[in-house]
Parts: C-alpha cells; sequence; structure tokens
C-alpha cells in the first residue's frame, strides 16, 4: 500500500494498475467490471456534473445498492468536494412506509441537499415527502455533461463521509469520518490486519451502506489496489451458498461476514461442489462472535477445503472508521472458557472448572490486539484501568477515530474526552495481550443484583430450538423496576397453537437454565423482528416496538 493522505490520492494511484471491481448476480455470473481506471474517469465526469449544481461541502444522501452507479457516485463526491452519506436500501418485501420516515428522518438529520437513487427505486422515493428536486438519479448518464467545470477534490484535512450506524433510528446521528481517519484505519487494516499481499482477491457480500462492506470491501481494497468481486446483500440472504461459490470460483483470499452469515451457510449447505481452500483470511466482525456456529462451520465446510486456521476474529465499529483490532492471521480462533455463573455476580472472569456441564459455560472469542497506532484501555465506571480477566468499559484512542458525530442543527460533535479517548458503549476484557468482547453496555441486565448478558439466553434457546425458531432477541421491558421484566421475542412458522405453548415452555425453561431468572417468552412471525443496517438483530429497536405494541402475538408468561 502506498502512501495516501485522501481518498483522491489513493484512486489516482490505483487507476495506474489493472485492478478491478466485479458485480456478479446470484449464479456469479459477471453482471458488471470497473476497473480502477475506468472509475476513476466515470467518478471524475460525474463530479463535474455534480459541482456544477451543489456547492462545494453539500451533504449528498447515496442509497447503496450494491453496484458500479453507487461506487461512481461515491467516488464522484470525493472528487467533487462534496459529502457523501450512504444511506440503506428500502426492504423488499413490505415495510415501505416505515422505511420512508426513516429516510426522511435520516435526510433532515444529516442536513442532506440531494439524495441519489438508483433509477428503478425512484418511485419508493417519490412517493415520500421529499421534493422532485431533492432526488434524483444516481446513474452518471441521466446527468449534463459539464467538462468545463474544474474539480477541488477533498484533501487530507477534509472530510470523507457521513455513515450512520445501524443505532437508533428515531434520532439518527452519523459517524462524521474524515479522510485522515479513513486512510489511516485502512492502513492498518491492509498492513496490519489482512496483511494483503499480491495475488489477493475479496469477495463481499456485505452492504456497501455499512462500514464493513464500505470501509472493507471498497475504499480498504482501493487503497491497497485490491480486485473484489462482489454479491449483492438480498442475493446472499437468499441463497447464501452463493458467497461460498464465488469465493470458490474466484479463487478469492479474503472474506468477511458477522457469524450469523456462516451460520445461514453451514444450514443451508447441500453438498454443493465448492473449494474453499484458497480462503486465507475468514474474518469474523460486525457482531459477537460465537465459537459453536463457526466450528460448525468449520467443520462442514472441512471437506470443500476450508481451513479452521484461516478463522480471524476482530473488533470494531463505525466511530472507529471500521477496525479496532485483529487476532493473528492464520491461528484461527482462540477462546477463553468462563464459568459463566460465576460471570452472573462478579465482574472477574474466572475459568470453568473442567467438569462444568455445558449450559454454564461460557466461551469468548479473543479478537487480537489493537491496530498499529491505537491504544485501547478496559474501565471501570468509577475510571480506573483494569487488569487480565475484570470486565469494563472498552475505550479506545488513536487517529482512526472519526471527527464526531453529526446531526443538523448541532453540526459535529466530539466522540473523545479532552484526552481523546472514545468510549464505544461496549464491554471487555484482556486475556494475555488480546482483546475480549463480551457485549453491549446499554444490553447488560441486572436481576437480582446479578448480571444477565442477553446473547447467553438467545445462543441457549437458538440451539436447543431443533429448528422450530428461526431467530430470538432478549431485552429488559423493564418500566420501573431494572430486570423486573425480561422478554424473549422468537420468530415461529409454526400456527399449531399445542405446539406454540410447547414450544413456549421449552424456551422459558431452556432460558430459566442458562440465567437462573425468569423469562418471559413471546412467540412472533417470521421476519418479524427488526434488524440493523448489517443485518443483525436490533435489541434496541425490538424492545421499542414490543413496548408500543408493534408486534402480532399469541403470548405466554412464564
Amino acid at each position: 500500500m502506498a502512501s495516501f493522505k485522501s481518498l483522491p490520492e489513493a484512486i489516482d494511484y490505483a487507476a495506474l494498475g489493472v485492478e478491478e471491481l466485479t458485480f456478479n448476480d446470484a449464479q456469479g455470473d459477471v453482471s458488471h467490471r470497473l476497473s480502477y481506471a475506468a472509475l476513476r474517469q466515470r467518478a471524475q465526469d460525474f463530479a463535474r456534473s455534480l459541482a456544477a449544481e451543489y456547492p462545494r461541502g453539500s451533504h449528498i444522501g447515496l442509497v447503496a445498492e450494491t453496484s458500479a452507479d453507487f461506487i461512481i457516485a461515491f467516488t464522484a463526491c470525493q472528487y467533487a468536494g462534496l459529502l457523501p452519506a450512504p444511506i440503506s436500501l428500502p426492504p423488499s418485501f413490505g415495510g415501505r412506509d416505515a422505511y420512508r420516515d426513516r429516510f426522511n428522518r435520516l435526510c433532515k438529520a444529516a442536513s442532506l441537499t440531494a439524495a441519489l437513487v438508483p433509477e428503478h427505486l425512484l418511485s419508493i422515493y417519490e412517493a415520500g415527502e421529499s421534493e422532485e428536486s431533492f432526488i434524483r438519479p444516481m446513474e452518471a448518464s441521466k446527468w449534463p455533461a459539464r467538462p468545463e467545470v474544474k474539480l477541488r477534490p477533498w484533501a487530507a484535512d477534509d472530510p470523507c463521509y457521513i455513515q450512520f450506524s445501524s443505532g437508533s433510528t428515531s434520532d439518527p446521528k452519523g459517524v462524521y469520518a474524515t479522510q485522515s481517519s479513513v486512510v489511516a484505519n485502512c492502513k492498518a487494516i491492509t498492513r496490519h490486519g489482512l496483511q494483503v499481499r499480491d495475488g489477493d482477491r475479496a469477495v463481499s457480500w456485505l452492504p456497501l451502506y455499512h462500514d464493513m462492506g464500505l470501509v472493507g470491501f471498497f475504499i480498504a481494497p482501493l487503497m491497497s489496489q485490491l480486485s473484489v468481486d462482489y454479491l449483492k446483500t438480498s442475493d446472499f440472504a437468499r441463497r447464501p451458498i452463493s458467497w461460498l461459490k464465488l469465493i470458490s470460483q474466484r479463487r478469492a483470499t479474503l472474506s468477511y461476514s458477522p457469524s450469523f452469515g456462516y451460520d445461514l451457510c453451514a444450514r443451508r449447505y447441500r453438498g454443493e461442489d465448492i473449494d474453499l481452500s484458497t480462503w486465507r483470511a475468514a474474518g469474523i466482525g460486525g457482531d459477537m462472535v460465537q465459537k459453536s456456529i463457526l466450528e460448525t462451520f468449520a467443520d462442514t465446510f472441512a471437506q470443500a477445503g476450508f481451513d479452521a486456521s484461516s478463522f480471524v476474529a476482530s473488533y470494531g465499529l463505525a466511530e472507529a472508521t471500521l477496525a479496532v483490532s485483529f487476532a493473528p492471521l492464520g491461528e484461527g480462533l482462540r477462546s477463553d472458557r468462563v464459568d459463566a455463573v460465576a460471570l452472573r455476580f462478579d465482574d472477574e472472569v474466572r475459568c470453568a472448572p473442567t467438569d462444568c456441564p455445558p449450559e454454564k459455560v461460557r466461551n469468548f472469542v479473543l479478537c487480537g490486539k489493537p491496530i498499529p497506532g491505537h491504544d485501547v484501555r478496559i474501565c471501570s465506571t468509577r475510571g480506573e484501568y483494569l487488569d487480565e480477566r475484570k470486565i469494563g468499559r472498552i475505550e479506545v484512542r488513536g487517529p482512526s477515530i472519526a471527527a464526531g458525530r453529526y446531526r443538523a442543527g448541532t453540526g459535529v460533535t466530539s466522540l473523545t474526552d479532552e484526552h481523546g479517548w472514545f468510549n464505544t458503549g461496549d464491554l471487555g476484557y484482556w486475556l494475555d495481550g488480546q482483546l475480549v468482547v463480551t457485549g453491549r453496555w446499554k444490553d447488560l441486565i441486572i436481576f437480582n443484583g446479578r448480571n444477565i448478558w442477553p446473547q447467553d439466553i438467545e445462543w441457549s434457546v437458538q440451539e436447543s430450538s431443533e429448528g422450530r425458531i428461526t431467530r430470538c432477541v432478549v431485552f429488559d421491558a423493564s418500566q420501573l423496576v431494572i430486570g423486573d421484566r425480561i422478554v424473549l421475542l422468537a420468530e415461529c412458522r409454526s400456527r399449531d397453537e399445542e405446539e406454540r405453548e410447547t414450544l413456549r415452555r421449552d424456551i422459558a425453561r431452556t432460558a430459566r437454565t442458562a440465567t437462573g431468572a425468569p423469562v418471559e417468552v413471546v412467540l412472533v412471525a417470521p421476519r418479524a423482528l427488526p434488524v440493523t443496517s448489517s443485518g443483525k438483530l436490533s435489541r434496541s429497536a425490538a424492545r421499542e416496538k414490543f413496548l408500543d405494541h408493534g408486534f402480532e402475538v399469541a403470548h405466554g408468561e412464564s
């Protein structure tokens, strides 16, 4: 990776090579090729059209379909001195009104001057509150050429993009990433985390409106002149094995997914002929790393040449651009076998006895050491630095931290304290110099003085359900006394009331065994649980919807 100070500099350099971005359909057939040289030329042409219409520094929303048009538009904003804000796609089925409402709130929160939308989706947005002059086609061919316009690309000290995280939908706040923070993080990813080398090729199904897709599989590859094959997220969701087939067909070496992506593949594999022997870095990020799921994946695809030592656990978040830590390459997963019962009563992490029953054991996966040039510390609620095996809040400091969060009316609000430390809101501990993430502070439930981790219940229920539920989510629904009402929502296909009642009892029993606390079990329809922009379940949105009586349910309490 050459030394760049901005994205436009990186694009100019990448255009000198032969690497390319390839967009594929669900069958793995190429639908569009875009070399970095062609990207530079087409982005500069489009940038002139945009710069002729919008003042420098304008915020431009980009509905982020996995397409060459989005990549060109995002890059054009860099050359035109405009600030792009990637926006999630509308749902394929239903929920359009809720999506338009969120879209309108996001446009206002980001102070957008315009929103560029794929032409085939324009009717969805024109039905909303926005005016025709605000919603514009994303395709550069739909704009008049303005060859006379002189470009003023973003430089090292300028902003890069606004990234809306997968948090609250009612009050969206965008992460204000700068050219310097993005360059610093991409350098750490490519040189340290993945150690990109000649001959590497990446495959991604991750959405480009999420930091893992945008930074991990467009900007970082661009800065290391890496070829990437893209699969639409919707195609992956319908047929997860298409991701692995693409890795096999293109002899890819690098690809990433949250744990649930590996789970879907293992569940739906039917012996298709694929070869995963070239996959040297199978990254896991975007959510808690689930050891059992990944072990099942490794066992399932060993016959296809997958090597479990290629797993790379990592930790990151949009406020740090993307990556904070990486486990060592080539070592696979390393986990800490923890006494889950002791963890309920104390913030000190104790190893589980060898004869401890499985339901009383928790396996935490180590997520590696901080990326070079960055510091991580674990702090108590009183601000004390904690030693190994002491759970506390994770704080990060370094050049990858974004300038702040953006919101209309207040502008950019800094993320860090006076010493540059950013409180991530996550909890974790140190083990042998590596970071171990245990969960989100806001998700932790306190019941009768005991710590209850929602994911412990979710994983136990999911594993014991024998396929009777598709997904589940746990949260504290208390409105007066914290921990007074723990709710589990589970998606269930069955409409037979006797089967549903049996399932409710089984789930309640499993949940109580996992936590020692009573859990209210509510069955909801398939695909009813809200998800974040990265496709993972959103506890906060599920809780909000539940308290607003937004689910059609058959109640059962225990």
